[in-house]
């Protein structure tokens, strides 16, 4: 059997930008995405604390180390600048190796520098 288990997220990041006009993702700071072990185009699930909302798109990068975390194209219509989010990824694993499994979780502060990997 196989379980689909969190694989990496980012913790409580600010969103820097919304670009309605953008075809669609997120962009994130290269940094950040390395951190959690998320892939360009990886399929990331954000979770927005401030409003409740949740939309699920792809990651591209952006500049490391430049804090960026910038909604785009339809997203941005739920998700403001300003709002904290959660950065989710998840991945399928067989059972024995699902027991094993603890996910990258990756602290920031409301600059988007890492606390904690």
């Amino acid at each position: 059997m196989k379980r689909i288990l969190l694989k990496s997220k980012i913790h409580r990041a600010t969103v820097t930008d919304a670009n309605l006009e953008y075809e669609g993702s997120v962009t994130l700071d290269e940094s950040l995405m390395q951190a959690a072990d998320i892939l360009p185009w990886e399929q990331v699930h954000i979770w927005d604390v401030t409003n409740g909302s949740r939309i699920t798109t792809y990651a591209i990068p952006g500049k490391a180390e430049s804090g960026v975390v910038c909604i785009n194209g339809a997203g941005a219509h739920q998700i403001q600048k300003g709002d904290v989010v959660i950065i989710a990824t998840f991945c399928e694993y067989e059972e024995d190796e699902a027991k094993q499994k603890e996910p990258k979780r990756v602290l920031v502060n409301a600059q988007n520098r890492i606390l904690s990997a």
